[in-house]
């Protein structure tokens, strides 16, 4: 064994990086979509030794032949040397001719990880030209490339010859495995000048079949970063578009921009032409994005609707995101479009759900504060010619602020809360049931509000545990209203005036007692609460706008909210006392159990919930009478993948079952699966006439190890009608994945433009995916 600096020793310099010379050959190997991957290795194989590097070598024998000017090391080689290690029988260095030849199982693994084999190896002691023969590798993302030969030439040119590369995840754990997919190529070139990878003969095989031959495909190496050209293509089926492929173009501007431009088509309605223009600032991106058609075929589409009365289609859309600085970031997204449904009809990415919000955005995030600025206008995507629904949306302008105090105050937390809305809505908003109820959910108008409020709590923990925390909360509104009359068909007292202030104040007490029970095996936790809140009456009880607070569910998760309703244009009011008990069990099997159950009851006052209202909040939510609902929900999880909740709430008098949510799931290494039993009962002062009761079922099966079998059903009890269902089948071993799903939709009012769809989707790790259609799963993780 002999130690030394790579300045004195030449011999095994020379080795060391013959040995890294051949990896850098064998890394020259690329394919189609391959060509980004590998050869972005290359710059980071080159030697790059530090000065004082030490270098270890351990051989079996040494031999310095002075005549012939060759020094060989036989027997064991092994080499260590700056983060490279090299193993093989016999390394041979000539100095006369400057070639260096190592023989014999020829074992490299380099700093990053990637181990290359090989049997012979042949190169100058510049590395500018050099052979290899049957060499492969082993890098560190789990792939695989091997070839008979391989040669370097003019210090610019790597070649590979019979050359396979493939992806291989699970043979770090199951070496008998083979991938179902790899490429093979009759040569590989990579040229340095031009900074090229040229495939030659190459053909992509499945299931160890051909399915693809390319003759020859020259593609950038990994120094160019972006290059115009052809992407793969899309490829869709729909109900009422039909069969569908896209070819995408894309198109590099410049290092800043760059465009893709897209020709789908459909086998029913002709040519969709979508265009993407993305720019790249140093403080963020900006996004735009057009499409257009001309429908060949409007008859697929249901008379009547937006679908099947416009010929010409088209849409606009820009998304900005923008950094200010490490606090502060704006931005906006919106989208304008010939109709109201083309890019739900058409399933346009990013554009094609319900409802498109638009809106611009200034946020601001601190240590202790949090600021944001928006303004919104909503789209509603459906088939109605007339945009009632969008033109019944408001425009609005929110600005929200919040603030805690750094230091206690009067050894306490004092926060703060700001809330400035504008609304202005061109239509009126009415869900009416004749001669049962009318919601306003909108009027016709101009609203403004501002919100400022305050809030101090403190915690004590006084003798034998039990735990007080008081609380002062303030509150003040000053509205601005320009609002249509909602007229005789409210049975509320609604404000006509053009100002309104109204305020609120609020003192608090909660009382919890927290007490252990711990056994030989478990541990519990029991909770008593209670809460008092006493204030004054909600002013204009129902006579203001209400935007915000329209979704009221009162449950177990709002039990002890301060104020139960959702949004700021509602205040609870009055003097209300909750009082529930919380459960929270540990044990050493692994099960959990948890549990809160209460009620809550209007002392004195107004009673919020009670009131009439535009929307109707509060109506039938079990808070409307002197003592309220039982609320409850308990859940318990089992350490073998078991889980269950249930929630509900019971009627305080005949304790019948007025809303209950109840699931049940499995997870596993074979099965996952969820039911889930979902039942409110009718609100008919709320809009709701009848019960709705429904199951969502969901399941899916791993089996021979790589393949599951999936499947969701949601199931309308009461119509007895199955409104929802899909199911598909996937195959993924990490290298290799495919995916087959069919969804459907119950379309009750033929207003839906594909009401069913089939998704498939093959995606090959290292090189790309081809998606047909829509392959996500919502009701399970699986695409």
């Amino acid at each position: 064994m002999a130690a030394g600096n790579r300045k004195r020793t030449k011999l095994i310099n020379a080795a060391l990086f013959a040995g890294v010379a051949l990896q850098t050959l064998a890394m020259g190997m690329s394919a189609p979509a391959l060509a980004q991957q590998t050869s972005e290795r290359l710059d980071s194989l080159r030697p790059n030794m530090p000065e004082d590097a030490k270098l270890l070598l351990s051989a079996n024998e040494l031999v310095y032949n002075k005549d012939a000017e060759k020094v060989i090391v036989r027997g064991n080689v092994q080499i260590d040397y700056g983060g490279y290690k090299m193993v093989a029988r016999q390394v041979e260095y000539d100095q006369k001719s400057g070639r260096i030849h190592a023989t014999g199982e020829i074992q490299l693994i380099e700093p990053g990880g990637n181990v290359v084999y090989a049997e012979k190896m042949d190169v100058t002691d510049d590395f500018g030209n050099g052979f290899v023969d049957a060499m492969r590798i082993e890098t560190t993302d789990l792939t695989r490339l091997a070839a008979t030969s391989g040669e370097r030439r003019n210090g610019e040119e790597f070649i590979l010859n019979e050359a396979v590369y493939t992806a291989c995840t699970p043979c770090t754990t199951k070496p008998d495995h083979r991938s179902l997919w790899h490429i093979k190529a009759q040569r590989v070139v990579q040229n340095g000048r031009t900074r090229t990878i040229r495939l030659e003969n190459a053909r992509f095989e499945l299931f160890g079949k051909p399915i693809a031959y390319i003759p020859v495909m020259e593609l950038p190496d990994h120094t160019v970063k972006r290059k115009s050209g052809f992407l793969f293509p899309k490829f869709r089926y729909t109900q009422k578009l039909g069969a569908g492929v896209g070819v995408p173009y894309y198109w590099a501007i410049s290092p800043h921009m760059d465009a893709t431009a897209t020709l789908t088509g459909l086998s029913r309605q002709g040519f969709l032409l979508e265009g993407e223009f993305r720019q790249r600032f140093h403080n963020g991106l900006h996004t735009l994005s057009v499409a257009g058609i001309s429908q060949l075929d409007r008859s697929r589409f249901t008379p009547g609707t937006v679908d099947a009365l416009e010929t010409n289609r088209g849409m606009i859309a820009s998304k900005g995101d923008f950094e200010i600085n490490p606090r502060w970031t704006f931005g906006w997204n919106v989208l304008v479009q010939s109709d109201n449904n083309f890019a739900k009809t058409y399933e346009l990415s990013t554009f094609d759900g319900t409802t498109y919000v638009n809106q611009a955005y200034l946020t601001g995030l601190g240590k202790r504060n949090y600021f944001d600025l928006r303004a919104f206008y909503f789209d509603i995507q459906d088939a109605d010619a007339n945009s009632v629904a969008e033109n019944q949306q408001p425009a609005a302008q929110v600005l929200d602020y919040s603030y805690k105090a750094p230091q206690p105050v009067l050894g306490g937390e004092l926060s703060g809360t700001v809330n400035l809305t504008n609304i202005k809505r061109n239509r009126l908003d009415l869900d009416s049931i004749p001669g049962v109820v009318n919601r306003y959910r909108g009027l016709e108008g101009t609203s403004h509000r501002l919100t400022a409020e305050l809030e101090w709590k403190r915690t004590y923990i006084a003798p034998g545990g039990i735990v007080l925390t008081p609380l002062l909360a303030a509150r003040g509104d000053a509205l601005g209203l320009n609002m249509t009359d909602p007229g005789a068909g409210y049975t509320g007292d609604y404000n006509n005036s053009d100002a309104a202030t109204r305020r609120m104040l609020t003192a608090g007490l909660e009382a919890r007692y927290p007490i252990l029970f711990v056994g030989d095996n478990s541990s519990h936790v029991l909770e008593p609460i209670a809460q008092v809140y006493a204030r004054p009456d909600e002013q204009y009880a129902g006579g203001l706008p209400n935007e915000d607070a329209q979704s009221f569910v009162f449950d177990a998760t709002n039990l002890f909210d301060r104020d139960k309703f959702s949004g700021f244009d509602r205040i609870e009011g009055g003097t209300r006392a909750n009082v529930g008990l919380r459960y929270t069990g540990t044990f050493d099997s692994g099960y959990g159990l948890r549990g809160i159950v209460g009620q809550s009851y209007h002392l004195g006052g107004l009673n919020s919930f009670a009131t009439d209202d535009l929307v109707k909040a509060g109506a039938n939510s079990g808070l409307e009478s002197k003592r309220s609902d039982y609320v409850a929900m308990f859940g318990i999880d089992a350490p073998s993948g078991l889980m269950a909740n249930l929630a509900g709430r019971l009627d305080e008098e005949d304790l019948a079952l007025r809303r209950a949510d109840a699931t049940v799931g499995y997870l596993g290494l074979t099965w996952q699966a969820a039911m889930t039993y979902t039942r409110i009962e009718a609100q008919p002062l709320y809009g709701s006439q009848s019960d709705q009761d429904e199951i969502q079922t969901a399941a899916a099966y791993r089996f021979h190890d790589y393949w599951s079998v999936f499947g969701a059903i949601t199931y309308d009890i009461n119509n007895d009608v199955i409104s929802r269902n899909g199911f598909g089948i996937t195959y993924d071993d990490q290298d290799t994945l495919f995916s087959l799903v069919y969804k459907q939709e119950r379309d009750t009012d033929s207003t839906l433009a594909n009401d069913w769809s089939i998704g498939a989707r093959i995606s090959f790790r290292t090189l790309g995916d081809v998606n047909v259609g829509d392959t996500k799963f919502e009701e399970l993780d699986y695409y």
